[in-house]
């Protein structure tokens, strides 16, 4: 089992309109290339949990999953848990906090893939894909955005400058 976590900065951005762009995971697969499908559909009650359904590029195929999130905008999280497919555990949160520059928004997410003996090579590139899929939505959602902690797996992204201990790793356009 791997948890990562990646905390981005967004210079700017209201920290109630970025959740609410956020939520909307129908988006992100015009966002980034490695996430083909994103199909939510709400509960019962509108403000109750939903469920969504994931298809994004893995290797040489494609990972489906499942998953249930709860999203509370006064709190600005959604909490996240597969129910259904390809990993054995995926589970996880996103958390927004308000700057005085912007917001910061912080993902972590746990994940085993069930298959012990293929840890070692599975794992990182999991790892980079989320990551890369998250920095091209947000990109794609706000333009510049500065990933203060967990780009360490980002650093060849075009655009992007190189993280120092006291310098952030800043990729995408210009808002």
């Amino acid at each position: 089992m791997r948890t990562i976590h990646l905390r981005v900065a967004l210079e700017g951005q209201e920290s109630g309109a970025a959740f609410e762009a956020i939520a909307d995971f129908t988006r992100f697969a015009d966002l980034a290339e490695d996430i083909h499908v994103v199909e939510t559909h709400q509960g019962p009650s509108s403000d109750g949990p939903r469920d969504s359904d994931w298809e994004v590029n893995f290797r040489r195929g494609v990972m489906r999953w499942n998953e249930t999130e709860v999203l509370d905008p006064e709190q600005l999280t959604i909490e996240f848990d597969q129910t259904d497919g390809d990993f054995e555990e995926f589970r996880g949160h996103w958390r927004l906090t308000p700057t005085d520059p912007g917001t910061e928004v912080f993902f972590e997410v746990t994940y085993d893939f069930g298959i012990e003996s293929l840890v070692g090579i599975m794992d990182p590139i999991a790892e980079r894909v989320i990551k890369r899929a998250l920095c091209s939505v947000l990109e794609g959602l706000f333009g510049r955005i500065s990933v203060l902690e967990g780009g360490e797996a980002l650093t060849d992204l075009p655009g992007s400058s190189s993280p120092t201990p006291t310098q952030p790793l800043v990729t995408g356009r210009s808002a």
